[in-house]
Protein backbone atom coordinates (compact mmCIF):
# COMPACT_ATOMS: atom_id res chain seq x y z
CA UNK A 1 0.00 0.00 0.00
CA UNK A 2 1.27 3.39 -0.95
CA UNK A 3 0.96 6.43 1.27
CA UNK A 4 -0.20 9.53 -0.57
CA UNK A 5 0.11 12.98 0.92
CA UNK A 6 -3.30 14.45 1.68
CA UNK A 7 -3.95 17.67 -0.27
CA UNK A 8 -5.83 20.45 1.49
CA UNK A 9 -9.59 20.29 1.03
CA UNK A 10 -10.72 23.56 -0.48
CA UNK A 11 -14.24 23.02 0.82
CA UNK A 12 -13.16 23.34 4.44
CA UNK A 13 -11.78 26.31 6.32
CA UNK A 14 -8.25 26.24 7.65
CA UNK A 15 -8.02 27.95 10.97
CA UNK A 16 -5.96 29.75 13.50
CA UNK A 17 -3.85 28.07 16.14
CA UNK A 18 -3.56 26.85 19.63
CA UNK A 19 -1.61 26.39 22.75
CA UNK A 20 -0.72 24.03 25.60
CA UNK A 21 1.66 23.60 28.48
CA UNK A 22 3.28 20.55 29.94
CA UNK A 23 5.86 18.47 31.64
CA UNK A 24 7.39 15.04 31.99
CA UNK A 25 9.26 12.91 34.47
CA UNK A 26 13.00 13.29 34.89
CA UNK A 27 13.42 16.74 33.44
CA UNK A 28 16.54 18.64 34.35
CA UNK A 29 14.85 21.97 34.94
CA UNK A 30 11.35 23.22 35.78
CA UNK A 31 9.98 26.35 34.19
CA UNK A 32 6.62 28.04 34.31
CA UNK A 33 4.74 29.86 31.59
CA UNK A 34 3.93 33.40 32.71
CA UNK A 35 1.75 35.82 30.81
CA UNK A 36 0.36 39.28 31.34
CA UNK A 37 -2.94 38.11 29.88
CA UNK A 38 -5.39 37.37 32.71
CA UNK A 39 -7.47 35.05 30.51
CA UNK A 40 -4.68 32.63 29.73
CA UNK A 41 -4.37 29.43 31.70
CA UNK A 42 -0.99 29.50 33.44
CA UNK A 43 0.42 25.99 33.37
CA UNK A 44 3.94 25.06 34.42
CA UNK A 45 6.15 23.58 31.74
CA UNK A 46 9.02 21.16 31.79
CA UNK A 47 11.48 20.26 29.11
CA UNK A 48 11.68 16.54 28.27
CA UNK A 49 14.79 14.52 29.10
CA UNK A 50 14.92 12.94 25.66
CA UNK A 51 13.22 13.88 22.45
CA UNK A 52 13.75 13.86 18.73
CA UNK A 53 12.40 16.16 16.05
CA UNK A 54 12.08 13.06 13.86
CA UNK A 55 9.44 11.62 16.19
CA UNK A 56 5.84 11.97 15.03
CA UNK A 57 4.08 15.12 16.18
CA UNK A 58 1.83 13.19 18.56
CA UNK A 59 4.78 11.60 20.35
CA UNK A 60 6.52 14.96 20.68
CA UNK A 61 3.41 16.57 22.15
CA UNK A 62 2.85 13.70 24.57
CA UNK A 63 6.42 14.10 25.83
CA UNK A 64 5.95 17.83 26.30
CA UNK A 65 8.03 19.12 23.41
CA UNK A 66 7.23 22.50 21.91
CA UNK A 67 5.36 21.81 18.67
CA UNK A 68 3.78 24.05 16.05
CA UNK A 69 0.22 22.81 16.52
CA UNK A 70 -1.66 20.17 18.49
CA UNK A 71 -1.63 16.68 16.99
CA UNK A 72 -5.04 15.08 16.56
CA UNK A 73 -6.63 11.67 16.31
CA UNK A 74 -10.04 10.27 17.29
CA UNK A 75 -11.02 7.41 19.50
CA UNK A 76 -12.93 4.88 17.33
CA UNK A 77 -11.73 6.73 14.23
CA UNK A 78 -11.93 3.44 12.32
CA UNK A 79 -15.39 1.98 12.33
CA UNK A 80 -19.05 1.97 11.38
CA UNK A 81 -19.42 5.65 10.48
CA UNK A 82 -17.17 5.05 7.44
CA UNK A 83 -18.77 3.67 4.28
CA UNK A 84 -15.63 1.70 3.39
CA UNK A 85 -15.72 -0.02 6.77
CA UNK A 86 -19.39 -0.94 6.44
CA UNK A 87 -18.70 -2.42 3.03
CA UNK A 88 -15.82 -4.48 4.40
CA UNK A 89 -17.93 -5.60 7.38
CA UNK A 90 -20.57 -6.94 5.00
CA UNK A 91 -17.97 -9.28 3.53
CA UNK A 92 -16.56 -10.18 6.97
CA UNK A 93 -19.48 -10.03 9.41
CA UNK A 94 -17.60 -11.45 12.41
CA UNK A 95 -15.96 -8.78 14.57
CA UNK A 96 -13.49 -11.37 15.90
CA UNK A 97 -12.43 -12.14 12.34
CA UNK A 98 -12.06 -8.45 11.48
CA UNK A 99 -10.02 -7.75 14.61
CA UNK A 100 -7.90 -10.90 14.60
CA UNK A 101 -6.88 -11.21 10.94
CA UNK A 102 -3.75 -9.30 9.97
CA UNK A 103 -4.85 -8.15 6.51
CA UNK A 104 -8.20 -6.93 7.83
CA UNK A 105 -6.70 -5.24 10.89
CA UNK A 106 -4.25 -3.33 8.70
CA UNK A 107 -6.86 -2.40 6.11
CA UNK A 108 -9.36 -1.13 8.69
CA UNK A 109 -6.70 0.73 10.69
CA UNK A 110 -5.56 2.53 7.54
CA UNK A 111 -9.03 3.50 6.30
CA UNK A 112 -9.16 6.75 8.34
CA UNK A 113 -5.48 7.38 7.63
CA UNK A 114 -6.09 7.36 3.90
CA UNK A 115 -9.24 9.45 4.22
CA UNK A 116 -8.23 12.07 6.80
CA UNK A 117 -4.52 11.67 7.65
CA UNK A 118 -4.83 11.98 11.44
CA UNK A 119 -1.65 12.37 13.50
CA UNK A 120 -2.26 9.02 15.17
CA UNK A 121 -3.14 5.67 13.57
CA UNK A 122 -4.52 3.31 16.21
CA UNK A 123 -4.62 -0.42 15.61
CA UNK A 124 -8.08 -1.83 15.01
CA UNK A 125 -8.53 -4.23 17.91
CA UNK A 126 -10.46 -4.64 21.16
CA UNK A 127 -9.56 -4.43 24.83
CA UNK A 128 -10.73 -8.06 25.21
CA UNK A 129 -8.50 -9.36 22.42
CA UNK A 130 -5.75 -10.71 24.74
CA UNK A 131 -8.14 -12.61 27.06
CA UNK A 132 -7.87 -16.06 25.40
CA UNK A 133 -4.07 -15.74 25.56
CA UNK A 134 -4.21 -15.98 29.37
CA UNK A 135 -7.12 -18.38 29.83
CA UNK A 136 -10.37 -16.47 29.35
CA UNK A 137 -12.17 -17.45 26.13
CA UNK A 138 -14.94 -15.18 24.93
CA UNK A 139 -17.32 -14.63 22.05
CA UNK A 140 -18.90 -11.50 20.63
CA UNK A 141 -22.55 -11.49 19.64
CA UNK A 142 -23.80 -8.76 17.32
CA UNK A 143 -26.53 -7.60 19.69
CA UNK A 144 -25.34 -8.62 23.16
CA UNK A 145 -21.67 -7.82 22.66
CA UNK A 146 -18.94 -9.83 24.44
CA UNK A 147 -19.98 -13.04 26.17
CA UNK A 148 -17.74 -14.87 28.67
CA UNK A 149 -19.25 -18.29 29.33
CA UNK A 150 -17.28 -19.00 32.51
CA UNK A 151 -17.04 -15.80 34.55
CA UNK A 152 -14.79 -15.76 37.58
CA UNK A 153 -16.65 -15.73 40.90
CA UNK A 154 -14.55 -17.89 43.23
CA UNK A 155 -11.01 -18.81 44.10
CA UNK A 156 -11.32 -22.07 42.17
CA UNK A 157 -12.14 -20.13 38.99
CA UNK A 158 -8.73 -18.45 39.19
CA UNK A 159 -7.12 -21.79 38.39
CA UNK A 160 -8.16 -21.36 34.76
CA UNK A 161 -5.84 -18.38 34.38
CA UNK A 162 -2.27 -18.70 33.15
CA UNK A 163 0.58 -16.45 32.05
CA UNK A 164 -0.08 -14.62 28.82
CA UNK A 165 0.95 -16.54 25.72
CA UNK A 166 2.09 -13.85 23.30
CA UNK A 167 2.38 -16.41 20.51
CA UNK A 168 -1.42 -16.37 20.42
CA UNK A 169 -1.33 -12.63 19.75
CA UNK A 170 1.08 -12.58 16.83
CA UNK A 171 -1.65 -11.12 14.62
CA UNK A 172 -1.44 -7.98 16.79
CA UNK A 173 2.34 -7.79 16.56
CA UNK A 174 2.41 -8.39 12.83
CA UNK A 175 -0.29 -5.78 12.24
CA UNK A 176 1.60 -3.15 14.21
CA UNK A 177 4.78 -3.85 12.24
CA UNK A 178 2.94 -3.38 8.96
CA UNK A 179 1.20 -0.23 10.16
CA UNK A 180 4.51 1.26 11.24
CA UNK A 181 5.93 0.51 7.81
CA UNK A 182 2.92 1.96 5.98
CA UNK A 183 2.61 5.13 8.04
CA UNK A 184 6.33 5.77 8.48
CA UNK A 185 7.04 8.88 10.54
CA UNK A 186 4.07 10.79 9.13
CA UNK A 187 1.92 9.75 12.09
CA UNK A 188 2.28 7.87 15.35
CA UNK A 189 1.17 4.25 15.47
CA UNK A 190 -0.88 3.73 18.61
CA UNK A 191 -1.54 0.54 20.51
CA UNK A 192 -4.00 0.17 23.35
CA UNK A 193 -5.09 -2.03 26.23
CA UNK A 194 -7.80 -2.19 28.83
CA UNK A 195 -6.93 -1.39 32.44
CA UNK A 196 -7.13 -4.30 34.93
CA UNK A 197 -10.32 -3.06 36.62
CA UNK A 198 -12.15 -2.60 33.32
CA UNK A 199 -11.07 -6.01 32.01
CA UNK A 200 -12.07 -7.56 35.33
CA UNK A 201 -15.61 -6.17 35.02
CA UNK A 202 -16.14 -8.26 31.88
CA UNK A 203 -14.56 -11.36 33.38
CA UNK A 204 -16.59 -11.19 36.60
CA UNK A 205 -19.87 -10.03 35.05
CA UNK A 206 -19.63 -12.42 32.09
CA UNK A 207 -19.94 -9.59 29.59
CA UNK A 208 -21.31 -6.08 29.47
CA UNK A 209 -23.45 -4.79 32.34
CA UNK A 210 -25.41 -1.71 33.34
CA UNK A 211 -25.08 -2.19 37.09
CA UNK A 212 -21.65 -3.76 37.77
CA UNK A 213 -23.38 -5.44 40.70
CA UNK A 214 -21.32 -8.63 40.73
CA UNK A 215 -17.90 -7.04 40.70
CA UNK A 216 -18.91 -4.29 43.14
CA UNK A 217 -20.20 -6.97 45.47
CA UNK A 218 -16.98 -8.97 45.06
CA UNK A 219 -15.04 -5.97 46.43
CA UNK A 220 -16.63 -6.82 49.79
CA UNK A 221 -17.63 -10.49 49.63
CA UNK A 222 -14.49 -11.93 48.02
CA UNK A 223 -11.81 -9.20 47.99
CA UNK A 224 -9.01 -11.79 47.94
CA UNK A 225 -10.38 -13.25 44.69
CA UNK A 226 -10.67 -9.83 43.08
CA UNK A 227 -7.18 -8.83 44.18
CA UNK A 228 -5.73 -12.03 42.72
CA UNK A 229 -7.59 -11.47 39.45
CA UNK A 230 -6.46 -7.85 39.19
CA UNK A 231 -2.85 -8.80 39.97
CA UNK A 232 -2.91 -11.47 37.27
CA UNK A 233 -4.39 -9.04 34.77
CA UNK A 234 -1.78 -6.43 35.67
CA UNK A 235 1.06 -8.81 34.84
CA UNK A 236 -0.57 -10.02 31.62
CA UNK A 237 -1.52 -6.57 30.32
CA UNK A 238 1.91 -5.15 31.16
CA UNK A 239 3.51 -7.85 29.03
CA UNK A 240 0.98 -7.14 26.30
CA UNK A 241 1.87 -3.43 26.28
CA UNK A 242 5.58 -4.18 26.01
CA UNK A 243 4.82 -6.63 23.20
CA UNK A 244 2.91 -3.93 21.31
CA UNK A 245 5.73 -1.43 21.75
CA UNK A 246 8.36 -3.90 20.55
CA UNK A 247 6.12 -4.62 17.55
CA UNK A 248 6.00 -0.96 16.52
CA UNK A 249 3.53 0.95 18.70
CA UNK A 250 4.92 4.44 19.48
CA UNK A 251 2.27 5.39 22.03
CA UNK A 252 -0.09 3.30 24.17
CA UNK A 253 -3.54 4.28 25.39
CA UNK A 254 -4.85 2.57 28.52
CA UNK A 255 -8.65 2.44 28.61
CA UNK A 256 -10.06 2.22 32.12
CA UNK A 257 -13.44 2.60 30.47
CA UNK A 258 -15.47 1.56 33.51
CA UNK A 259 -13.27 3.14 36.17
CA UNK A 260 -15.82 5.94 36.40
CA UNK A 261 -18.51 3.45 37.45
CA UNK A 262 -17.19 3.17 41.01
CA UNK A 263 -16.78 5.87 43.66
CA UNK A 264 -13.43 7.68 43.66
CA UNK A 265 -12.30 6.05 46.91
CA UNK A 266 -13.07 2.62 45.44
CA UNK A 267 -11.16 3.50 42.26
CA UNK A 268 -8.19 4.41 44.49
CA UNK A 269 -8.27 0.91 45.94
CA UNK A 270 -9.31 -1.26 43.03
CA UNK A 271 -7.92 0.42 39.94
CA UNK A 272 -5.19 2.99 40.50
CA UNK A 273 -2.58 0.71 42.18
CA UNK A 274 -2.79 -1.78 39.34
CA UNK A 275 -2.43 0.90 36.67
CA UNK A 276 0.52 2.31 38.64
CA UNK A 277 2.17 -1.10 38.61
CA UNK A 278 1.63 -1.46 34.86
CA UNK A 279 3.20 1.94 34.29
CA UNK A 280 6.18 1.01 36.47
CA UNK A 281 6.79 -2.24 34.58
CA UNK A 282 6.37 -0.66 31.14
CA UNK A 283 8.57 2.33 32.04
CA UNK A 284 11.37 -0.06 32.95
CA UNK A 285 11.28 -1.76 29.54
CA UNK A 286 10.09 1.09 27.32
CA UNK A 287 10.99 4.36 29.04
CA UNK A 288 10.46 6.65 26.03
CA UNK A 289 7.00 5.47 24.96
CA UNK A 290 4.22 7.83 26.09
CA UNK A 291 1.32 6.30 28.01
CA UNK A 292 -2.18 7.79 27.84
CA UNK A 293 -4.93 7.03 30.38
CA UNK A 294 -8.59 7.51 29.49
CA UNK A 295 -11.53 6.95 31.84
CA UNK A 296 -15.09 7.53 30.72
CA UNK A 297 -16.75 9.74 33.32
CA UNK A 298 -13.48 10.84 34.88
CA UNK A 299 -14.56 14.24 36.22
CA UNK A 300 -14.39 13.02 39.81
CA UNK A 301 -11.07 11.23 39.30
CA UNK A 302 -8.77 13.73 37.59
CA UNK A 303 -6.54 14.56 40.55
CA UNK A 304 -6.36 10.88 41.48
CA UNK A 305 -5.37 9.88 37.95
CA UNK A 306 -2.17 11.92 38.22
CA UNK A 307 -0.76 9.38 40.65
CA UNK A 308 -0.77 6.61 38.06
CA UNK A 309 2.36 8.08 36.48
CA UNK A 310 1.05 8.23 32.91
CA UNK A 311 2.24 10.93 30.51
CA UNK A 312 -1.16 11.99 29.20
CA UNK A 313 -4.64 12.05 30.74
CA UNK A 314 -7.60 11.95 28.40
CA UNK A 315 -10.55 14.13 29.38
CA UNK A 316 -14.07 13.16 28.47
CA UNK A 317 -16.38 15.89 27.15
CA UNK A 318 -18.08 16.46 30.53
CA UNK A 319 -14.92 18.13 31.89
CA UNK A 320 -14.15 21.69 30.86
CA UNK A 321 -10.68 21.68 29.31
CA UNK A 322 -9.50 24.81 31.12
CA UNK A 323 -10.76 23.45 34.44
CA UNK A 324 -9.12 20.11 33.72
CA UNK A 325 -5.81 21.85 33.06
CA UNK A 326 -6.01 23.70 36.36
CA UNK A 327 -6.92 20.59 38.31
CA UNK A 328 -4.23 18.38 36.78
CA UNK A 329 -1.34 20.75 37.38
CA UNK A 330 2.07 20.61 35.78
CA UNK A 331 3.08 16.98 35.57
CA UNK A 332 0.83 15.55 32.92
CA UNK A 333 -0.29 16.36 29.38
CA UNK A 334 -3.92 16.24 28.31
CA UNK A 335 -5.90 14.69 25.50
CA UNK A 336 -9.35 15.62 24.25
CA UNK A 337 -12.02 16.68 24.56
CA UNK A 338 -14.48 17.79 21.87
CA UNK A 339 -17.97 16.40 22.43
CA UNK A 340 -18.53 13.78 19.68
CA UNK A 341 -21.99 15.28 19.11
CA UNK A 342 -20.34 18.41 17.68
CA UNK A 343 -19.58 16.33 14.59
CA UNK A 344 -23.32 16.44 13.86
CA UNK A 345 -23.45 20.25 14.15
CA UNK A 346 -22.89 22.85 11.42
CA UNK A 347 -19.21 22.94 10.50
CA UNK A 348 -18.65 26.51 11.78
CA UNK A 349 -19.87 25.40 15.21
CA UNK A 350 -17.42 22.50 15.13
CA UNK A 351 -14.63 24.90 14.16
CA UNK A 352 -15.46 27.20 17.08
CA UNK A 353 -15.48 24.31 19.53
CA UNK A 354 -12.09 23.05 18.33
CA UNK A 355 -10.68 26.55 18.80
CA UNK A 356 -12.18 26.80 22.28
CA UNK A 357 -10.74 23.47 23.39
CA UNK A 358 -7.32 24.25 21.93
CA UNK A 359 -7.18 27.69 23.55
CA UNK A 360 -8.21 26.21 26.89
CA UNK A 361 -5.56 23.50 26.67
CA UNK A 362 -2.67 25.92 26.12
CA UNK A 363 0.26 25.76 23.77
CA UNK A 364 2.05 22.69 25.07
CA UNK A 365 1.24 19.13 26.05
CA UNK A 366 -2.12 18.77 24.31
CA UNK A 367 -3.37 16.08 21.93
CA UNK A 368 -6.66 17.05 20.33
CA UNK A 369 -9.25 14.29 20.39
CA UNK A 370 -12.90 13.72 21.12
CA UNK A 371 -14.16 13.30 24.66
CA UNK A 372 -15.35 9.82 23.66
CA UNK A 373 -15.37 7.67 20.55
CA UNK A 374 -16.78 8.63 17.16
CA UNK A 375 -20.53 8.01 17.17
CA UNK A 376 -22.30 5.78 14.65
CA UNK A 377 -23.68 7.74 11.66
CA UNK A 378 -21.22 10.59 12.21
CA UNK A 379 -20.87 12.42 8.85
CA UNK A 380 -17.51 11.71 7.28
CA UNK A 381 -17.47 15.31 6.05
CA UNK A 382 -17.41 16.46 9.69
CA UNK A 383 -14.51 14.14 10.53
CA UNK A 384 -12.60 15.51 7.54
CA UNK A 385 -13.36 19.05 8.69
CA UNK A 386 -12.13 18.27 12.22
CA UNK A 387 -8.72 17.26 10.90
CA UNK A 388 -8.55 20.07 8.34
CA UNK A 389 -9.17 22.62 11.08
CA UNK A 390 -6.48 21.29 13.40
CA UNK A 391 -3.94 21.10 10.57
CA UNK A 392 -4.55 24.77 9.92
CA UNK A 393 -3.88 25.75 13.52
CA UNK A 394 -0.61 27.38 14.54
CA UNK A 395 0.32 28.07 18.13
CA UNK A 396 2.41 31.10 17.19
CA UNK A 397 -0.54 32.90 15.64
CA UNK A 398 -2.97 32.07 18.44
CA UNK A 399 -0.50 32.79 21.23
CA UNK A 400 1.47 35.78 20.01
CA UNK A 401 4.13 36.19 22.68
CA UNK A 402 7.37 34.33 22.23
CA UNK A 403 7.54 31.34 24.55
CA UNK A 404 11.15 32.15 25.39
CA UNK A 405 10.23 35.62 26.62
CA UNK A 406 7.68 34.24 29.05
CA UNK A 407 9.55 31.46 30.79
CA UNK A 408 10.98 31.97 34.24
CA UNK A 409 12.58 29.38 36.50
CA UNK A 410 10.35 27.96 39.23
CA UNK A 411 11.91 28.22 42.67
Amino acid sequence: MQIISAPPRSGFSACCSLSGSFLHLGFARDVIFRSSSPSRTKIPLRFPRASSSSDPLLVQAARGDLVSRPPAWMMRQAGRYMAVYRKLAEKHPSFRVRSETVDLIVEISLQPWRAFHPDGVIIFSDILTPLPAFGVPFEIEEVKGPIIQNPISSEDDLNNLHSIDLDKLQFVGESLKILRSEVGEHAAVLGFVGAPWTIATYIVEGGTTRTYANIKSMCHTAPHVLKSLLSHLTRAISEYIIFQVKSGAQCIQIFDSWGGQIPPNAWEQWSRPYIQEMVRVVRKECPQVPLVLYINGNGGLLERMIGTGVDVIGLDWTVDMADGRRRLGNNVAVQGNVDPAYLFCPLPALTDEIHRVVRSAGRRGHILNLGHGVLVKTPEEAVAHFFDVVKGLRYDSLFKESILENLEPVA
